[in-house]
């Protein structure tokens, strides 16, 4: 089983955690991760994008601008022409549905999949409590800048901690997440994962 050293918010070692082979030595299925992340960001999409693409949705247009021969321009019938402007739109948007739809089986294994490659990556760093006493970035920073932490870092956490979430959100590109919102596409645009044991035992119990 593997293991990883278990940090203090002051960088020094106080233990150790061993990992499930089940959830984090997984077998890394690539078409899963990119079929989760793809229907992610489909799930995002709103499509509420909408154009006016029919006589019946525009007000106006009944008589005819001007008569049909003798006056030496084109002939038309109505100033609602998608010719002209204020006239509805050819082949424009309308609001629809992009989300797609992932089977629970597969979501479990996409997720393994991309645990395991965040623990083969050294992308997973365990503290043994990440506790703020109050909800200021700059006590989100110090944290961060003990732990040598990227950039780009996501605190996995077990429970609600209201501090930390208050405290980070000022932080370009660092996040807090519950382990009931763990997804692959977090786990891969994150450089690093902070987690503690008792949010690997959380997330072994769900994905085991």
């Amino acid at each position: 089983m593997p293991q990883l050293d278990v940090l203090d918010v002051k960088n020094n070692k106080v233990g150790s955690v061993e990992f499930s082979a089940s959830v984090f030595g997984a077998k890394i299925n690539k078409h899963l991760v990119k079929q989760y992340v793809v229907l992610q960001q489909a799930n995002r999409r709103l499509g509420t994008a909408s154009t006016k693409s029919s006589y019946g949705q525009i007000s106006g247009g009944g008589k005819k601008p001007w008569r049909q021969k003798g006056t030496g321009r084109a002939r038309v019938g109505t100033s609602r022409s998608a010719l002209w402007r204020g006239g509805l739109t050819t082949f424009g948007p309308t609001p629809r549905d992009y989300s797609l739809k992932m089977n629970k089986k597969a979501r479990k294994q996409a997720l393994r999949s991309a645990l395991t490659d965040c623990l083969q990556g050294d992308h997973i760093s365990v503290v043994d409590k990440i506790i703020l006493d109050n909800p200021k970035t700059k006590e989100a920073v110090q944290v961060i800048k003990a732990l040598g932490l990227p950039q780009k870092t996501l605190f996995l956490i077990a429970e609600k901690n209201k501090n930390l979430e208050l405290a980070v959100r000022n932080i370009p590109a660092v996040n807090v997440l519950p382990v009931e919102g763990l997804n692959v596409y977090d786990l891969l645009f994150h450089e690093k994962i902070v987690c503690t044991p008792e949010t690997i035992k959380k997330l072994e119990e769900r994905l085991g």
